[in-house]
């Protein structure tokens, strides 16, 4: 018994110093309006110890020591260390906008390049979370990154279609990172939103870095890199539930709600929303849904774990394309890519119209972060992802002599991804930091046809099949997202049309130098990686054939240097040089019969950035003046003439030499000129061009060359697909301390169409959009369960006006005006941009 009472009285002496060796600390923190700043980092200095503000902007962190110093953050604005001494309310924080962003993000902050980790500046927009929930309403990402300099956002008529141009470039050739996760297809580069509509529910901010930017790792994106940071860690217990609704029908539901961390340091966090709608083009319906989970173990001030899990299983029609004629005299909703009166289940609402095409997909993502601080000068950072995709982009075939509908027809793209991105850091000295890491991904693409759903057949045969003949009688899948993931196709003789996988490894390493002294500073990075890719066929061999191994090797270099003439000004300059690795897309034909590679070879691409800029800052206006020129050489352009891959009508285009430039100027400016109003505006003045011609071979639907290579006259042509001048006023103003309401106005000239390359591009009309929003958070009563209650209204394209989204087509004006539409000929295929539009939202926090 005394042997029990002296553990006890030893457990008891240890509990309490425990006890007494926490700090409480608590405090808010609000933005330079002194609006309170949702989602900042609050974080003990030398630590991973950290918090997140609440909904009114507060916080509460219990610190291992009596004294000391905490690091204050957020997205876009400067950072500040608040000092401590004992347990104590630090008050009301303010934090100031930057040019520079300042940034610590609790989890994975090792990867996540943000612009923060440099002291060199780069060209730069933040969105944080609260403009990102209020914009967004039924939108893609894209939509609320448009009022960015170099931004253009095409809505593409479907759910989830969206597409973003930085600086003249697609998405295939800008860097989507989430949490320091690469996530553009790892084929081809391409960005499927659909996939990620659920990241703007659980988004703390998103930045756009235009140009070379800031990122270690071992990308080379043309047009640069945008950052998706998350939520991952919230320190006190809390929720969300939203409800949205909009045009069309359009309805969404969503709830979030963490348990805080608790004393043993383990944190859990979740959400889950429903979306469907009508969509704004006819018969594009779609729904979804959207979840995020995530885990987190603090052990110590020193450790922090994250497991993190986050998908958007949807189905959505998609919109026919037309010429603009046909638009104009049947409006711009119009969508005739659809079969009347077919008795299935899937048809849309009810009323027995079945798409002509549907996309069905889910791509659960997964990934485990640990945050190790060594001691107070090194750190390392760690993150293991996965991903599976399965669906589907679902066809209706017809029967060509009555029209009656046989059975949807998937193309099937899956695919399992996995990788690991690790960064180690260490101060050197007090003026010179170093960063070296690594950045290794394993990808499997499958791709097949298959049956979707038998509609006026029961039945497929497959008589002239290479690997044996058989009969497909089973669908998989069918039109649910879900049921694409658990219930896959994995049977070779239930596909047709065309049946392979292909293999990529990618293996990277990547180091950063940056020295600092005084007003000056600079920085060199670099990055070597290796691409390995393999393709196997399964349908025209009657054993599966693996192709030639493919392996390419790349690197990339960036240097700068800025100088602070004093603390309101800031010169810098950056340079860089890719030899960027072509994709798997561009190195074997994938739509033919074989396993051939695409001859002759494609060598690497190799891109030239050089930036200037300038940066003025004050407490009441703030300017960024980016000057650039990017030279990208040595692209290899595959085109086909549209018809049907297997007819003799079939011809396939590479192109090839192919260098494009593009320079331009960036101003932006941000103004508080009164108290309560915000008034920021931007203009972006580019020039994108071909420079010299290209040399084009023609190939048959067999494959074979057909006559001989021909020079390709490309020099002086304007790349076409996102406009080359773009302005914009963004402005917000507080009526009331609970009323606020903000609009912005977005101006789109020299935009060009997108065709053959054989002639050239013509210029679109101009066109200039409004958007008004109006935001109302009353005051709640002290002691209520709801810690905040918010309505939201956006209304889109105010003065409905009618404008050409984008141009398929080379076909140049017509002398007879009546066929003409703002000096575009109608006969070229085209979409025009969406008319008004409206959402309203209203959010109960607890």
């Amino acid at each position: 018994m005394k042997t029990f009472k002296n553990v006890l009285l030893v457990a008891l002496f240890f509990a309490t110093a425990t006890v007494l060796g926490q700090t409480k600390l608590t405090g808010k923190v609000v933005d330079e309006m002194g609006e309170p700043l949702p989602g900042a980092n609050v974080v003990v200095k030398g630590t991973t110890n950290g918090s997140a503000t609440d909904f009114d902007g507060k916080f509460i962190l219990n610190a291992s020591s009596n004294s000391g110093a905490v690091v204050v953050s957020f997205v876009g604005y400067n950072k500040k260390v608040v000092s401590f001494s004992g347990a104590s309310d630090l008050g009301t924080i303010a934090l100031a906008p930057s040019n520079v962003l300042e940034e610590i993000v609790v989890t994975a902050s090792g990867v996540i390049d943000l612009a923060e980790d440099r002291k060199t500046p780069v060209a730069v927009s933040t969105i944080k979370a609260s403009e990102i929930q209020a914009k967004s309403g039924a939108w893609d990402l894209p939509e609320v990154l448009k009022s960015t300099p170099s931004v253009q956002n095409i809505k593409a008529g479907g759910f989830g279609d969206g597409q973003m141009f930085l600086r003249g470039f697609d998405q295939t050739n800008t860097a989507f990172l989430l949490n320091g996760q690469p996530i553009n297809g790892m084929e081809d580069g391409k960005m499927y939103w659909s996939n990620w509509s659920g990241v703007m529910d659980v988004a703390n901010a998103i930045q756009v870095q235009r140009g070379l930017g800031s990122s270690k790792l071992a990308i080379s994106s043309v047009g640069g890199t945008v950052n998706i940071v998350t939520k991952t860690i919230d320190n006190k217990e809390g929720g969300y539930v939203r409800q949205t609704v909009g045009n069309n029908a359009y309805t969404k539901t969503t709830a979030y709600y963490s348990t805080g961390v608790s004393e043993k340091g383990w944190s859990f966090s979740g959400m889950f929303g429903h979306w469907q709608g009508d969509g704004y083009v006819d018969n594009t319906h779609g729904q979804g849904q959207t979840y995020f989970l995530s885990v987190g173990y603090q052990p110590n001030e020193n450790n922090t774990f994250n497991f993190l899990l986050t998908g958007a299983p949807q189905w959505h029609a998609a919109a026919g394309r037309g010429t603009i004629q046909t638009f104009l005299d049947n409006g711009i909703r119009y969508n005739d890519w659809n079969t009347d009166n077919v008795n299935s289940p899937n048809t849309l609402g009810g009323s027995k119209v079945y798409p002509g095409g549907r996309n069905i997909y889910h791509k659960p993502v997964a990934n485990l972060s640990w945050d190790w601080t060594i001691n107070e000068k090194s750190s390392l950072s760690t993150v293991l992802y996965g991903s599976l995709g399965r669906g589907s982009f679902a066809s209706l075939i017809t029967d060509r002599n009555t029209g009656e509908a046989l059975y949807a027809r998937g193309s099937y793209n899956n695919h399992n991804w996995y990788g690991l991105v690790s960064n180690y850091s260490t101060k050197l000295t007090e003026n010179l930091d170093f960063n070296v890491g690594a950045d290794v991904r394993a990808y499997n693409g499958i791709h097949f046809r298959g049956v979707n759903e038998f509609i006026g057949v029961s039945s497929l045969d497959q008589s002239s099949v290479f690997s044996g003949n058989y009969t497909i009688t089973n669908s998989y899948g069918g039109i649910n997202p879900w049921s694409a993931v658990f219930n896959p196709n994995s049977d070779h003789d239930q596909r047709l049309g065309y049946d392979y996988e292909e293999d990529i490894t990618y293996y990277g390493l990547f180091t950063q130098l940056e020295y600092s002294k005084n007003a000056f500073s600079a920085f060199f990075q670099g990055a070597v990686s290796n691409q390995d890719h393999v393709k196997t066929d399964y349908y025209n061999f009657t054993e599966a054939t693996d192709s030639e191994k493919v392996s390419n090797f790349g690197y990339n270099l960036k240097v700068g240097a800025a100088y602070e003439i004093n603390e309101n000004h800031k010169v810098f300059a950056n340079a860089g040089y890719y030899s960027r690795q072509p994709f798997h897309d561009d190195l074997f034909d994938n739509i033919r019969n074989s396993n051939d590679l695409i001859i002759p070879a494609v060598d690497n691409q190799e891109i030239t950035g050089l930036e200037l800029g300038y940066q003025f800052g004050s407490e009441y206006v703030s300017v960024n003046l980016n000057g650039y020129y990017t030279k990208w050489a040595n692209r290899t352009l595959l085109d086909n003439n549209g018809e049907v891959f297997d007819t003799p009508a079939y011809e396939s285009y590479q192109t090839f030499g192919v260098t494009q430039l593009h320079s331009g100027v960036e101003l932006e400016i941000m103004t508080r000129p009164l108290p309560g109003l915000k008034l920021d505006g931007y203009v972006s003045v580019g020039n994108w061009e071909f420079d010299g011609n290209g040399n084009q071979r023609t190939f048959n639907s067999d494959g074979n060359q057909i006559g001989t290579e021909q020079e390709v006259v490309l020099d002086g042509f304007k790349v076409g697909g996102a406009a080359q001048t773009t302005a914009g006023v963004m402005a917000s103003y507080k009526i009331l301390p609970t009323l606020s309401i903000d609009g912005n106005w977005n101006f789109y000239k020299d935009m060009y169409s997108i065709g053959s390359l054989t002639q050239a591009t013509f210029k679109l009309p101009t066109y200039n959009l409004t958007d008004l929003g109006l935001s109302f958070s009353p005051k709640l009563k002290e002691g209520t369960y709801l810690k905040g209650i918010s309505f939201r209204v956006n209304v889109d394209n105010v003065f409905d006006e009618l404008y050409l989204e984008s141009v398929n087509g080379n076909t140049q004006a017509s002398s007879n005006p009546s066929e003409n539409w703002k000096g575009v000929n109608t006969s070229n295929n085209g979409r025009f941009g969406y008319g008004r539009t409206w959402n309203a939202s209203v959010k109960l926090s607890f």
